[in-house]
């Protein structure tokens, strides 16, 4: 016997047999056992094995998602790269320096984030992959947002048009790395608010 289905109703789409339905909680737990494992043992010390163990899930589960480690760092990276910084919008040079140096410095100082960069960095030293990636998430993320304010500086008046964009976003994204990064050195009382009265008067000399 066929039982008939009502005029205009569509048949329901069933998945093919056999595909894995990826749940999206399980990605998620992956992702952050990624991170505490940059943290934890570094890049070259990572395995599959230890971020499913960290995310409480199989190797299978790894693997449906990500080839290898190397593919699921890069897209890890790739994902911040998009996220990106918020752009300040102060309705001043100074103002804006000022803003996008307090929440880069907040997320600099993250203990993932300080453990995770320079290791990454190394890596990248050998792997043009990862250092693709990384140029990538940099001018994407940071230098996305220094163009914003330079531009509209520029649209201000606050600094003269034709100026050299590429130092422009040097004098704006260098320092705090400098500091932060590569000597690590902890910021005394006010630094932010110097480095943003200091890299405004730079700007404005371009």
């Amino acid at each position: 016997m066929t039982t008939s289905r009502p005029q205009g109703e569509q048949p329901r789409r069933r998945a093919p047999a056999g595909a894995a339905v990826l749940r999206e909680d399980v990605t998620e737990a992956i992702r952050a056992a990624v991170f505490g494992e940059l943290a934890s043992v570094g890049y070259a010390r990572m395995s599959i094995e230890g971020i499913a163990r960290r995310a409480g899930v199989g190797k299978t589960a790894v693997y449906r998602r990500w080839r290898s480690k190397l593919h699921l760092v890069l897209d890890l990276v790739s994902a911040i790269a998009v996220q990106g910084l918020p752009a300040p919008d102060t309705g001043s040079l100074e103002g804006d320096l000022r803003l996008l140096y307090e929440v880069t410095s907040r997320a600099l100082r993250h203990p993932v984030a300080s453990q995770i960069i320079p290791d990454l960095q190394a890596e990248a030293a050998r792997n043009p992959e990862i250092a693709e990636a990384l140029q990538k998430a940099l001018r994407e993320g940071q230098h996305g947002v220094a163009s914003g304010i330079v531009r509209a500086a520029v649209d201000r008046g606050e600094i003269r048009p034709g100026a050299d964009e590429d130092l422009a976003l040097d004098l704006v994204s260098g320092p705090l790395y400098w500091r932060s990064v590569v000597v690590r050195a902890d910021l005394p009382k006010g630094y932010l608010g110097r480095l943003a009265e200091v890299t405004a008067a730079g700007l404005r000399a371009l």
